[in-house]
């Protein structure tokens, strides 16, 4: 009998990854950053396919991995919002966007600390929410970026167990403190309806009501 570990890797190699997420998976990893896995990925695909997002913001914009599945989800004429504070990372990002296909006008990036860019942007505006930033921040993202989602709209948020750590109450560093503090945030909060999802480093769904 196969092992959870040995089911979780065959999950997560299951749908796969062309080589323009290779790519900007070998990016991310010349640059130091971590992107969504091809588990969490698929499943951002899903999400944005099954919203109709046309729509997105994304916290966190890395070298375009998590980018690319949202607007291989979305709508033909989709626009992608990402956020980031390293521009190296998001130059890198339109090179793994370009291979992919996707003409600039699909994407809109903004280069600043996403708590400072967030409040300038239109209440109910947006489709699907995406975060993968700083984890001490999450608690704040999540306040933000529901105030950008229109009703029915969906958050997505990466990391979600992180590492496993959230799951042991003897780990209280800011960071894990930080996740788990969202996750019992959304758990309480009668406007969303969620899920918290055992893919990649975890995904926790919610839609708003």
């Amino acid at each position: 009998m196969g092992s959870a570990r040995s089911s979780w890797e065959y999950a997560e190699r299951w749908v796969g990854e062309d080589d323009a997420l290779r790519n900007g998976r070998n990016r991310a990893d010349e640059v130091g950053c971590v992107p969504i896995g091809p588990g969490g990925g698929a499943a951002l695909r899903l999400l944005a396919a099954a919203s109709g997002a046309r729509s997105v913001m994304e916290i966190g914009t890395g070298t375009g991995v998590s980018g690319t599945w949202l607007l291989r989800g979305m709508r033909p004429d989709g626009v992608l919002t990402s956020i980031d504070v390293e521009q190296e990372h998001q130059r890198l990002a339109r090179l793994t966007y370009a291979e992919a296909g996707f003409a600039p006008g699909r994407v809109r990036l903004i280069c600043g600390p996403a708590l400072e860019v967030l409040p300038r942007f239109t209440e109910g505006a947006y489709d699907l929410l995406f975060i993968d930033a700083l984890k001490a921040e999450y608690p704040e993202y999540l306040v933000e970026g529901v105030r950008l989602l229109r009703p029915g709209g969906v958050v997505a948020v990466d990391n979600a167990l992180w590492h496993d750590k959230v799951a042991d109450p003897d780990v209280e560093d800011p960071d894990t403190t930080a996740v788990r503090s969202l996750l019992e945030t959304v758990a309480q909060d009668s406007g969303l309806v969620s899920a918290l999802l055992p893919v990649g480093d975890g995904l926790l769904v919610a839609v708003k009501s």
